[in-house]
């Protein structure tokens, strides 16, 4: 039974608690949070502490804390033999000083009450020893059926692929909403249009999923929808896009 102390009481921990607690051959020995309030959600899974001094040995301790916060969390560990990893896809694995230490990066959004599919999530594992990586590969078999090796500079690229994939487009979602919002017009209209989009590309390229008036080399519509435009910003984002875009297929046009 490979056992975990997690770290943290934010969303994501939330959602690592339950996956951990409901998976066979997992152990989720002790949850430490700094929030007393939203730690007490955490009971129902394992003991929870506030206090460092408490925390209790652990093959893995999982930091699934901000960014900023991870070394410094890691180096406040008391020692253990256990392998100190942090969930950040935009960190390196060195920023923990550990002699055994590692990256945990579920690649997915996560918010506050929505549930996931932990077993749809791919999950990527770095480590610097031999045994931390077996942890860590059994923690994320316990997990997800899709588990991938990745270097930090990888892991880096990625996290800046999926900023582009998910960010972006959620914020572009919102300028769509905004529109609609401006216009009277319910926003609901979009929703299969956007679903149908993410769907493309579970069996298309984007490069060929991509549609619309700029890679058609429409210009009427492009002028058109500028002159609607009452944003600068707005205005500026449609003018990149419509430029990346027909740049992207001026071979067909």
């Amino acid at each position: 039974m490979l056992s975990i102390v997690l770290l943290g009481s934010g969303n994501l921990a939330q959602h690592l608690a339950n996956a951990i607690y409901s998976s066979d051959g997992l152990e989720l020995k002790q949850v430490y949070g700094r929030n007393p309030k939203a730690l007490n959600s955490f009971e129902t899974f394992a003991p929870i502490t506030n206090s460092i001094s408490e925390i209790v040995q652990a093959d893995i301790y999982l930091l699934a804390v901000t960014d900023g916060n991870i070394g410094h969390l890691a180096a406040q560990l008391p020692e253990t033999v256990g392998t100190i990893v942090h969930t950040s896809g935009a960190v390196g694995m060195d920023v923990i000083g550990n002699d055994k230490r590692g990256v945990f990066y579920p690649v997915q959004t996560f918010t506050k009450g929505k549930p996931v599919d932990f077993w749809a999530i791919p999950i990527c594992i770095e480590a610097n020893t031999e045994q931390s990586e077996q942890h860590l590969v059994k923690l994320a078999n316990g997990l997800s059926n899709q588990v991938y090796k990745l270097g930090s500079e990888q892991r880096s690229q990625l996290h800046l692929s999926a900023v582009f994939a998910n960010n972006f487009s959620n914020y572009l979602f919102g300028i769509s909403e905004e529109i609609c919002r401006r216009n009277n017009i319910p926003f609901e209209i979009l929703r299969p249009l956007i679903l149908e989009t993410a769907l493309k590309v579970q069996t298309l390229s984007p490069f060929n999923a991509q549609t619309g008036p700029a890679r058609r080399g429409d210009t009427n519509s492009i002028q058109k929808h500028l002159e609607l435009i009452t944003s600068t910003t707005e205005r500026e984002i449609y003018t990149l896009l419509s430029n990346a875009i027909k740049t992207n297929h001026e071979e067909e046009l």
